[in-house]
């Protein structure tokens, strides 16, 4: 075989895998621009505050749906008897198909962050590190939740 004829197989072998290496960070780009909206929303998010003492008894259900992409939509349940919240549960969000939580940072899950919630009494909870925008998508809807828990009458 000529030696001209292997150096040009020799390149053509390596323009596949710089192709390849080309589409996925172009794929990367654009994903990260197409949710750089949504991203900026959860960042900006702000939270009220909650009178953990005047919830009313009953089942509340609270969502936060981004209106700039719908990647960290979530809806919690949120039941609260004698006063206080008994459950939360995660209709849609960080669970899997069977409702097990999913971890969303450090070997936390959003029942840690709801966890904390309840025990400061307050929306400023800590977030989980790497995980600040999902953290915020599901605290919105706890927030919703409870506003409605302190609001009935």
């Amino acid at each position: 075989m000529d030696p001209t004829t292997k150096t040009k197989k020799k390149r053509r072998l390596w323009l596949i895998p710089v192709i390849l290496l080309l589409l996925i960070v172009v794929l990367a780009v654009t994903v990260y621009f197409t949710d750089a909206p949504s991203r900026a929303e959860l960042a900006s998010l702000s939270f009220q505050e909650i009178d953990f003492s005047n919830l009313q008894d009953g089942t509340y259900l609270g969502s936060f749906t981004g209106t700039k992409g719908s990647l960290r939509d979530v809806t919690v349940e949120v039941t609260v008897s004698g006063g206080s919240v008994s459950n939360i549960d995660i209709l849609k969000g960080s669970v899997d198909e069977s409702g097990n939580p999913q971890e969303i940072g450090k070997g936390e899950t959003a029942y840690d962050l709801f966890e904390s919630v309840l025990e400061k009494k307050s929306m400023q909870a800590d977030v989980v590190s790497g995980a600040t925008l999902t953290c915020n998508a599901h605290l919105k809807a706890l927030e919703n939740a409870l506003l409605q828990a302190q609001n009935a009458e």
